[in-house]
């Protein structure tokens, strides 16, 4: 694995940069190490380490007349599993067969909504471990392979999405992360949960649409998803195992200029399918809404702010300390020395559960080729089984510096 890391960089830093500057390719990338470890003991986990690899990202991005391509793939020595992989992040063909339509094919990243950080109607994969871990804010978004056709009409345009099979989001699920486990903690030590997952047929395809257009200078949308659960949310009791409950959601937002800055709101309607009322192993129903504010405070510095509540029909309910989930969020972004560095700081608190997620980070970039960056993920709560406080024995700073050709 060593000899591995040693010749992607070797590679890297004298010969891809130097051909694709000489031959003009159509490529570009990065050799990325990013190191980080738990600043707490976590009695569930034998080591302290959470991140440890090397990724090299090769991107390659070829247009034609009648199409245009990308792939994009990262090779990567992941020394916490123990494994090396390819993460392809984009593979797709675009294509446009009418003035009014787009079609994007393949592995593609998808994304919508007005949210920062808080996802209603953008139900697409997220890498929920990359998140917690000190991964770049990138790897939260998960690829997915799927179709994606726009219509382009002179008010209105609408994005319809098609996943043929079932695919989850990276949840946590214990192999590098410990959480709540219903009884206790759990974690590395006591291995990975194993869900049930929808068989893959297009019985179980997952479908996104999305009607939006910009009025008055609003920028507004509806939404609409029929699918699953990306995490194994429910239980089945007679198997013993974790499952993911099928879902039907429904939603809408606007954004728009307001008082000097940029303000946005969001609702969605989550219709659990597999909803039997008050149950501990069902999720139910619920509405989502969410408020945002930024403002730019100062010269290069800007100031976020959003509050979010989830409110559940029925309580009981799955992984729930109370009937409603209210979040306050707040996010800081400064520029400094020419914009070379970046500081950066986002917060969730949760008023009714009393818990806290804190994400400072700093980014320097050293050269027009190599950036570093520190930052943490610090979990605070007051108790074991809240959305956060599950995760505190995780508490972590890490590092990374980043090559970039």
């Amino acid at each position: 694995m060593k000899r591995f890391a040693i010749a992607i960089l070797s590679l890297t830093l004298t010969g891809i940069p130097a051909v694709a500057r000489a031959m003009d390719l159509p490529f570009n990338g990065y050799l990325n190490y990013s190191m980080g470890a738990r600043l707490v003991d976590d009695p569930t986990a034998p080591d302290d380490f959470l991140l440890n690899e090397t990724r090299f990202q090769l991107d390659i991005i070829h247009d034609a007349d009648a199409a245009s391509m990308e792939f994009r793939a990262d090779f990567v020595n992941d020394r916490v599993l123990g494994n090396t992989y390819i993460d392809i992040r984009e593979a797709y063909v675009q294509l446009t067969p009418t003035d009014s339509i787009d079609l994007k094919v393949g592995t593609q990243i998808f994304t919508w909504g007005t949210g920062d950080f808080v996802f209603l109607n953008d139900l697409f994969p997220k890498d929920w471990q990359s998140y917690f871990i000190g991964r770049a804010d990138e790897y939260l978004k998960k690829p997915a392979d799927g179709i994606r056709a726009t219509w382009y009409g002179d008010s209105l345009n609408l994005d319809l999405v098609w996943m043929p099979v079932f695919q989850p989001d990276a949840y946590i699920s214990g192999e590098r992360i410990s959480y709540w486990g219903g009884t206790g903690k759990t974690g590395p030590a006591n291995g990975p949960i194993n869900p049930v997952e929808p068989d893959r047929t297009m019985g179980n395809s997952q479908w996104a649409a999305r009607l939006y257009g910009t009025f008055g200078g609003v920028e507004s949308a509806l939404y609409a998803y029929r699918g699953s659960y990306g995490t194994p949310k429910g239980f089945d009791t007679v198997l013993a195992r974790p499952f993911f409950p099928r879902l039907e959601a429904w939603g809408a937002s606007a954004q728009s200029a307001i008082f000097g800055g940029i303000g946005n709101a969001e609702v969605a309607w989550y219709n659990s399918l597999d909803d039997a009322g008050p149950n501990d192993f069902l999720p139910n129903s619920e509405v989502r809404g969410l408020l945002g504010f930024s403002h730019d405070i100062a010269r290069d510095q800007t100031l976020g702010v959003q509050a979010y509540l989830e409110h559940a029909d029925d309580f009981p309910d799955v992984a729930r300390t109370d009937q409603d989930r209210w979040w306050v969020t707040l996010r800081y972004t400064g520029l400094f020395m020419q914009q070379n560095l970046i500081l950066s700081w986002f917060s969730f608190y949760s008023p009714n559960e009393k818990d806290f997620f804190l994400r400072p980070k700093a980014t320097y970039k050293v050269s027009d080729e190599v950036t570093a960056t520190m930052g943490g993920n610090i979990f605070l709560g007051k108790d074991d089984n809240t959305f956060f406080g599950q995760f505190d024995d995780n508490t972590n700073v890490y590092a990374s510096l980043e090559y970039s050709f």
